[in-house]
Protein backbone atom coordinates (compact mmCIF):
# COMPACT_ATOMS: atom_id res chain seq x y z
CA UNK A 1 0.00 0.00 0.00
CA UNK A 2 2.08 3.27 -1.58
CA UNK A 3 -0.24 5.79 0.32
CA UNK A 4 -2.88 5.23 2.63
CA UNK A 5 -6.83 5.11 1.42
CA UNK A 6 -8.61 8.41 1.75
CA UNK A 7 -11.94 7.27 1.70
CA UNK A 8 -13.80 3.25 1.56
CA UNK A 9 -14.08 3.57 -2.13
CA UNK A 10 -10.49 3.33 -2.48
CA UNK A 11 -10.52 0.63 -0.07
CA UNK A 12 -13.26 -1.35 -2.12
CA UNK A 13 -10.89 -0.51 -5.14
CA UNK A 14 -8.01 -1.89 -3.45
CA UNK A 15 -9.62 -5.23 -2.25
CA UNK A 16 -11.00 -5.45 -5.63
CA UNK A 17 -7.90 -5.22 -6.94
CA UNK A 18 -6.86 -8.21 -5.05
CA UNK A 19 -9.14 -10.56 -5.66
CA UNK A 20 -12.47 -9.62 -2.46
CA UNK A 21 -15.24 -7.89 -3.42
CA UNK A 22 -16.72 -6.08 -0.12
CA UNK A 23 -20.03 -4.14 0.25
CA UNK A 24 -19.79 -0.69 0.98
CA UNK A 25 -20.20 -1.90 4.91
CA UNK A 26 -17.46 -3.95 4.76
CA UNK A 27 -14.83 -1.20 2.78
CA UNK A 28 -16.36 1.43 5.56
CA UNK A 29 -15.07 -1.13 8.20
CA UNK A 30 -11.57 -1.88 6.87
CA UNK A 31 -11.36 2.13 6.07
CA UNK A 32 -11.94 3.12 9.62
CA UNK A 33 -9.92 0.27 11.16
CA UNK A 34 -6.88 1.22 9.12
CA UNK A 35 -7.30 5.16 9.33
CA UNK A 36 -8.16 4.64 13.20
CA UNK A 37 -5.44 1.91 13.97
CA UNK A 38 -8.14 -0.10 15.47
CA UNK A 39 -8.78 -3.71 15.44
CA UNK A 40 -11.68 -5.01 13.65
CA UNK A 41 -14.10 -7.98 14.67
CA UNK A 42 -15.44 -9.50 11.48
CA UNK A 43 -18.71 -11.83 12.86
CA UNK A 44 -20.65 -14.06 10.29
CA UNK A 45 -21.50 -17.59 9.72
CA UNK A 46 -18.89 -19.83 8.66
CA UNK A 47 -17.31 -19.60 4.63
CA UNK A 48 -18.89 -15.80 3.80
CA UNK A 49 -15.00 -14.42 3.61
CA UNK A 50 -14.08 -12.64 7.08
CA UNK A 51 -10.60 -15.11 6.75
CA UNK A 52 -9.97 -13.74 3.22
CA UNK A 53 -10.45 -10.23 4.39
CA UNK A 54 -6.94 -10.54 6.35
CA UNK A 55 -5.24 -12.68 3.45
CA UNK A 56 -6.02 -9.83 1.02
CA UNK A 57 -5.41 -7.20 3.14
CA UNK A 58 -1.73 -8.72 3.74
CA UNK A 59 -1.41 -8.52 -0.07
CA UNK A 60 -2.59 -5.06 -0.64
CA UNK A 61 -0.23 -3.48 2.15
CA UNK A 62 2.55 -5.49 1.58
CA UNK A 63 2.66 -6.71 5.31
CA UNK A 64 3.49 -10.13 6.33
CA UNK A 65 0.09 -12.51 7.18
CA UNK A 66 0.68 -13.71 11.04
CA UNK A 67 -2.01 -16.32 11.83
CA UNK A 68 -3.43 -16.95 15.27
CA UNK A 69 -5.87 -19.61 14.89
CA UNK A 70 -7.81 -20.00 18.11
CA UNK A 71 -9.09 -23.24 19.74
CA UNK A 72 -10.60 -24.27 23.41
CA UNK A 73 -7.81 -24.55 25.97
CA UNK A 74 -5.37 -21.81 23.94
CA UNK A 75 -2.84 -20.51 25.92
CA UNK A 76 0.44 -17.98 26.34
CA UNK A 77 2.39 -20.45 25.46
CA UNK A 78 1.14 -21.27 22.10
CA UNK A 79 0.11 -17.76 21.15
CA UNK A 80 2.75 -15.25 22.74
CA UNK A 81 6.08 -16.87 23.47
CA UNK A 82 7.70 -19.84 24.59
CA UNK A 83 11.08 -21.08 25.80
CA UNK A 84 12.96 -23.55 23.08
CA UNK A 85 13.74 -26.31 25.84
CA UNK A 86 15.84 -28.81 24.16
CA UNK A 87 17.90 -25.69 22.79
CA UNK A 88 18.45 -24.35 26.33
CA UNK A 89 19.32 -28.03 27.79
CA UNK A 90 22.02 -28.57 25.01
CA UNK A 91 23.72 -25.25 26.06
CA UNK A 92 23.47 -26.28 29.55
CA UNK A 93 25.04 -29.61 29.09
CA UNK A 94 27.54 -27.97 26.65
CA UNK A 95 28.55 -25.36 29.24
CA UNK A 96 28.40 -27.97 32.25
CA UNK A 97 31.09 -29.72 29.89
CA UNK A 98 33.46 -26.69 29.17
CA UNK A 99 33.57 -26.14 32.97
CA UNK A 100 31.73 -22.99 31.94
CA UNK A 101 28.83 -23.90 34.39
CA UNK A 102 31.04 -24.09 37.21
CA UNK A 103 32.92 -20.55 36.87
CA UNK A 104 29.55 -18.73 36.64
CA UNK A 105 27.02 -17.83 39.11
CA UNK A 106 23.87 -19.12 38.87
CA UNK A 107 22.09 -16.11 38.10
CA UNK A 108 24.85 -15.54 35.48
CA UNK A 109 23.66 -18.98 33.90
CA UNK A 110 20.39 -18.09 33.95
CA UNK A 111 20.64 -15.59 31.76
CA UNK A 112 22.24 -17.41 29.34
CA UNK A 113 19.59 -19.73 29.28
CA UNK A 114 16.71 -17.23 29.37
CA UNK A 115 18.09 -15.12 26.32
CA UNK A 116 16.66 -14.08 23.34
CA UNK A 117 18.51 -16.39 21.21
CA UNK A 118 16.53 -19.20 23.22
CA UNK A 119 12.80 -17.40 22.95
CA UNK A 120 10.42 -18.99 20.53
CA UNK A 121 8.10 -16.28 19.40
CA UNK A 122 4.72 -16.62 18.88
CA UNK A 123 1.70 -14.86 16.13
CA UNK A 124 0.97 -11.84 19.35
CA UNK A 125 4.72 -11.10 20.25
CA UNK A 126 5.83 -11.62 16.37
CA UNK A 127 3.08 -9.04 15.54
CA UNK A 128 4.10 -6.80 18.13
CA UNK A 129 7.79 -7.01 18.02
CA UNK A 130 8.09 -7.37 13.72
CA UNK A 131 10.56 -4.80 13.59
CA UNK A 132 9.33 -3.81 10.07
CA UNK A 133 8.80 -0.97 8.24
CA UNK A 134 5.17 -2.13 7.07
CA UNK A 135 3.22 -3.31 9.82
CA UNK A 136 2.31 -6.68 9.76
CA UNK A 137 -2.08 -8.32 9.45
CA UNK A 138 -2.22 -10.05 12.30
CA UNK A 139 -5.73 -12.38 11.75
CA UNK A 140 -6.88 -13.27 15.32
CA UNK A 141 -9.20 -16.65 13.69
CA UNK A 142 -12.27 -17.69 14.97
CA UNK A 143 -11.54 -16.08 18.75
CA UNK A 144 -15.25 -16.99 19.77
CA UNK A 145 -13.10 -20.79 19.89
CA UNK A 146 -10.97 -19.45 22.65
CA UNK A 147 -12.10 -19.46 26.63
CA UNK A 148 -12.73 -16.00 28.85
CA UNK A 149 -9.37 -16.15 30.22
CA UNK A 150 -7.35 -15.67 26.54
CA UNK A 151 -9.53 -13.58 25.28
CA UNK A 152 -9.00 -11.17 28.56
CA UNK A 153 -5.36 -11.09 27.77
CA UNK A 154 -5.89 -10.30 23.82
CA UNK A 155 -7.98 -7.72 24.86
CA UNK A 156 -4.62 -6.53 27.05
CA UNK A 157 -2.55 -7.01 24.34
CA UNK A 158 -4.75 -5.26 21.54
CA UNK A 159 -5.15 -1.95 24.61
CA UNK A 160 -1.35 -1.17 24.77
CA UNK A 161 0.34 -3.37 21.77
CA UNK A 162 2.59 -4.68 24.47
CA UNK A 163 3.92 -7.79 25.92
CA UNK A 164 5.82 -8.22 28.95
CA UNK A 165 8.38 -10.90 29.08
CA UNK A 166 9.80 -11.76 33.14
CA UNK A 167 12.97 -13.20 32.13
CA UNK A 168 13.55 -10.14 29.43
CA UNK A 169 11.34 -6.65 29.66
CA UNK A 170 8.71 -5.17 27.53
CA UNK A 171 8.54 -5.82 24.03
CA UNK A 172 6.36 -2.92 22.04
CA UNK A 173 5.87 -1.49 18.83
CA UNK A 174 5.47 2.55 17.30
CA UNK A 175 3.83 0.80 14.74
CA UNK A 176 0.61 -1.61 16.19
CA UNK A 177 0.14 -4.11 13.26
CA UNK A 178 -3.33 -4.22 11.56
CA UNK A 179 -5.52 -6.61 13.28
CA UNK A 180 -8.40 -8.55 12.19
CA UNK A 181 -10.42 -10.51 14.48
CA UNK A 182 -13.05 -13.28 13.46
CA UNK A 183 -15.71 -15.17 15.33
CA UNK A 184 -18.79 -17.33 13.83
CA UNK A 185 -20.58 -16.61 16.94
CA UNK A 186 -20.38 -20.38 18.44
CA UNK A 187 -20.38 -18.22 21.76
CA UNK A 188 -20.52 -14.09 22.00
CA UNK A 189 -17.41 -12.15 22.37
CA UNK A 190 -16.86 -10.46 25.40
CA UNK A 191 -18.57 -6.48 25.45
CA UNK A 192 -14.81 -5.17 26.90
CA UNK A 193 -13.38 -7.07 23.53
CA UNK A 194 -16.29 -5.89 21.04
CA UNK A 195 -15.44 -2.35 22.84
CA UNK A 196 -11.90 -2.21 21.95
CA UNK A 197 -12.58 -3.22 18.33
CA UNK A 198 -14.51 -1.80 15.40
CA UNK A 199 -17.47 -4.30 14.19
CA UNK A 200 -19.10 -5.46 11.27
CA UNK A 201 -21.39 -8.08 10.69
CA UNK A 202 -20.59 -10.28 7.26
CA UNK A 203 -23.96 -10.82 5.22
CA UNK A 204 -23.82 -14.04 2.07
CA UNK A 205 -23.54 -11.84 -0.39
CA UNK A 206 -26.23 -10.37 -2.46
CA UNK A 207 -27.04 -12.32 -5.70
CA UNK A 208 -25.22 -9.93 -7.94
CA UNK A 209 -22.18 -10.15 -6.21
CA UNK A 210 -21.69 -13.78 -5.72
CA UNK A 211 -21.67 -13.95 -9.48
CA UNK A 212 -18.97 -10.84 -9.95
CA UNK A 213 -16.93 -13.31 -7.26
CA UNK A 214 -17.55 -16.38 -9.23
CA UNK A 215 -16.80 -14.48 -12.30
CA UNK A 216 -13.55 -13.51 -10.27
CA UNK A 217 -11.81 -16.37 -8.81
CA UNK A 218 -13.23 -18.96 -11.38
CA UNK A 219 -12.68 -17.16 -14.84
CA UNK A 220 -13.01 -20.33 -16.54
CA UNK A 221 -16.66 -20.68 -15.45
CA UNK A 222 -18.89 -19.20 -18.47
CA UNK A 223 -21.19 -16.25 -17.52
CA UNK A 224 -24.85 -18.42 -17.44
CA UNK A 225 -23.44 -21.34 -15.20
CA UNK A 226 -21.45 -19.10 -12.76
CA UNK A 227 -25.14 -17.40 -12.55
CA UNK A 228 -26.76 -20.63 -12.37
CA UNK A 229 -24.52 -21.60 -9.66
CA UNK A 230 -25.41 -18.68 -7.54
CA UNK A 231 -28.63 -18.47 -7.70
CA UNK A 232 -28.58 -22.84 -6.80
CA UNK A 233 -26.60 -21.77 -3.54
CA UNK A 234 -28.66 -19.07 -2.73
CA UNK A 235 -31.59 -21.72 -2.83
CA UNK A 236 -29.91 -23.91 -0.65
CA UNK A 237 -29.14 -21.54 1.91
CA UNK A 238 -33.16 -21.45 2.48
CA UNK A 239 -33.11 -25.53 3.05
CA UNK A 240 -32.84 -24.74 6.68
CA UNK A 241 -29.38 -26.64 6.24
CA UNK A 242 -27.00 -27.70 9.22
CA UNK A 243 -24.16 -26.19 7.41
CA UNK A 244 -25.37 -23.83 4.68
CA UNK A 245 -22.73 -23.51 1.99
CA UNK A 246 -20.35 -19.99 1.83
CA UNK A 247 -18.67 -18.24 -0.54
CA UNK A 248 -15.60 -20.78 -0.42
CA UNK A 249 -17.94 -23.81 -1.11
CA UNK A 250 -19.79 -21.34 -4.51
CA UNK A 251 -16.28 -20.59 -5.43
CA UNK A 252 -15.36 -24.61 -5.01
CA UNK A 253 -18.91 -26.01 -7.07
CA UNK A 254 -18.49 -23.51 -9.90
CA UNK A 255 -14.26 -24.70 -10.70
CA UNK A 256 -15.53 -28.28 -10.16
CA UNK A 257 -17.86 -27.91 -13.07
CA UNK A 258 -16.11 -25.79 -14.92
CA UNK A 259 -13.89 -28.50 -14.70
CA UNK A 260 -15.71 -31.35 -15.76
CA UNK A 261 -16.63 -28.77 -18.76
CA UNK A 262 -20.42 -28.32 -17.55
CA UNK A 263 -21.89 -25.25 -19.35
CA UNK A 264 -25.18 -25.40 -17.52
CA UNK A 265 -26.66 -27.03 -14.69
CA UNK A 266 -29.09 -30.18 -14.63
CA UNK A 267 -30.32 -32.41 -12.26
CA UNK A 268 -27.69 -34.94 -13.28
CA UNK A 269 -25.07 -32.78 -12.54
CA UNK A 270 -25.60 -31.37 -9.67
CA UNK A 271 -26.90 -34.93 -8.04
CA UNK A 272 -23.57 -35.86 -9.22
CA UNK A 273 -21.04 -32.71 -7.80
CA UNK A 274 -23.32 -32.34 -4.73
CA UNK A 275 -20.44 -32.88 -2.11
CA UNK A 276 -18.49 -30.04 -3.88
CA UNK A 277 -20.93 -27.50 -2.16
CA UNK A 278 -22.57 -29.50 0.81
CA UNK A 279 -20.13 -30.78 2.68
CA UNK A 280 -22.79 -33.22 5.34
CA UNK A 281 -24.29 -35.84 4.18
CA UNK A 282 -27.49 -34.71 6.46
CA UNK A 283 -27.40 -31.46 4.36
CA UNK A 284 -27.26 -33.54 1.25
CA UNK A 285 -30.10 -35.76 1.75
CA UNK A 286 -32.27 -32.46 2.81
CA UNK A 287 -31.45 -30.98 -0.46
CA UNK A 288 -32.68 -34.14 -2.27
CA UNK A 289 -35.92 -34.68 -0.12
CA UNK A 290 -38.86 -34.21 -2.39
CA UNK A 291 -37.96 -33.65 -5.47
CA UNK A 292 -35.36 -30.76 -4.39
CA UNK A 293 -32.56 -31.01 -6.92
CA UNK A 294 -35.41 -30.65 -9.74
CA UNK A 295 -36.71 -27.71 -7.71
CA UNK A 296 -33.28 -26.13 -7.18
CA UNK A 297 -32.45 -26.37 -11.12
CA UNK A 298 -35.62 -24.71 -12.07
CA UNK A 299 -34.56 -21.74 -9.54
CA UNK A 300 -31.47 -21.52 -10.90
CA UNK A 301 -32.88 -21.20 -14.73
CA UNK A 302 -35.20 -18.92 -13.24
CA UNK A 303 -33.16 -16.45 -11.30
CA UNK A 304 -30.07 -16.48 -13.49
CA UNK A 305 -32.36 -15.28 -16.04
CA UNK A 306 -33.79 -12.74 -13.81
CA UNK A 307 -31.02 -10.21 -13.75
CA UNK A 308 -30.12 -10.69 -17.64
Amino acid sequence: MATPPSNPADVAQALSDYGYLPDEGLATAVFLALSLKRPLLLEGEAGVGKTEVAKVLSRWTGGKLIRLQCYEGIDASQAVYDWDYSRQLLHLRAAEATGEAQSLATGALENQLYNERFLLKRALLLAIDHRSEVPPVLLVDEVDRADDEFEAYLLEVLSEYQITIPELGVYSTARPPVVILTSNRTRDVHDALKRRCLYHWVEHPSFEREVRIVRMRAPQVVEPLARQVAAAVEAMRTKNLYKPPGVAETIDWATALGVLGVTELDEATVEATLGAVLKYREDQDRVRQHGGIAEIVKQAFERGLLHD
